[in-house]
């Protein structure tokens, strides 16, 4: 059965989500503050994934996220009042992998879990994928550029993942959003150039004639080993 843990200080949609979670065959565990949240995510055996409201009492959410990723690759679903897409950004840029803004409907809350599972657990093998200028390690979610670990944001390090799981082929810019901020963000093609251009800075030999991170102007992304 998986594991749920659900972080909200609202004891009426904490008891809510527990409820239904369980209703659709989920183990489902609750707390109220982040210091709760991460003690349970350290136990044995970890909650396969957090919903996670960014309104606690004693840290504020992406504290508690950026503590996680510390420690755990656990799926992070993050569900929060704040509608601004400066937190939003804050939360995926801390390590979250999706975002339900408050209200919502269960039925997109429970789409979203098996998403953010299904990622999880993808069963791609992973690899080493070695290009002239850097090295992805997929497993180890590590880049190292002239010997050097190359420091990436979570967000960085998704997007590039998308791109080198899917060598030479094209990735819509609508498809890459998806993977890595949410269907919710399909059009915020911003996000891309901004994201990119810190990419290139950090891999590629020469930002201004890039090797391995190209762009098909209105499509989307491709990368070439």
């Amino acid at each position: 059965m998986t594991a749920v843990l659900v972080v909200d200080d609202d004891p009426y949609l904490l008891r809510a989500l527990r409820i239904t979670l369980q209703a659709h065959g989920y183990d489902v565990s609750t707390a109220t503050d982040g210091r709760t949240t991460l003690l349970k995510a350290r136990q044995e055996p970890p909650p396969s994934v957090v919903i996670l409201d960014l309104g606690l009492p004693d840290l504020d959410g992406t504290v508690v996220i950026r503590e996680l990723r510390g420690f755990s690759r656990v799926p992070i679903l993050v569900l929060s009042a704040r509608h601004g897409s400066e937190d939003k950004v804050q939360a995926l840029d801390a390590g979250a992998d999706d975002y339900i803004t408050k209200p919502f409907g269960l039925d997109e809350l429970l789409a979203r879990l098996r998403a953010v599972l299904r990622r999880s657990t993808d069963t791609v093998q992973d690899a080493v994928v070695n290009t002239e200028n850097f090295t992805v390690d997929l497993g180890k979610r590590r880049v190292v550029r002239d010997g050097q670990d190359v420091r990436l944001t979570p967000t960085e390090w998704n997007m590039l993942e998308v791109l080198v799981r899917n060598p030479e082929k094209l990735v819509t810019q609508q498809q890459l959003l998806s993977e890595v901020w949410g269907p919710a963000y399909a059009k915020e093609t911003n996000y891309l150039r901004v994201y990119m251009a810190q990419l290139r800075r950090k891999l590629e030999p020469d930002t201004a004639n890039p090797r391995h991170l190209l762009t098909e102007a209105g499509i989307g992304y491709r990368f070439m080993p």
